[in-house]
């Protein structure tokens, strides 16, 4: 099964945020760059209502986050999205 781990790309290698355990040297691996986190503030959400939207979308986090849901990862990727991020 796949292991995914956090990471950022500096200096020209990647610095995981945690050696997965059960993962050995030599292993083939997919680097997928993400975009930079979308400016809040520019689609007209403030602090208060970032904090309103996470609490009522924290219902659905163990859902979205099962292997199930990955099917529609290729949707997301793949719809247009607005200039500044916040579509």
């Amino acid at each position: 099964m796949p292991t995914s781990v956090a990471g950022v790309f500096r200096n020209g290698k990647i610095e995981l945020s945690e050696l997965p355990d059960d993962v050995r040297d030599e292993t083939p691996v997919i680097v997928t760059f993400v975009p930079a986190a979308v400016d809040l503030r520019s689609c007209g959400i403030d602090a208060s209502d970032a904090a309103r939207l996470r609490g009522s979308l924290a219902t659905f986090a163990e859902d979205w986050e099962s292997p199930e849901m990955d099917v529609y990862d290729d949707e997301m990727h793949a719809a247009p999205t607005m200039p500044n991020g916040c579509g």
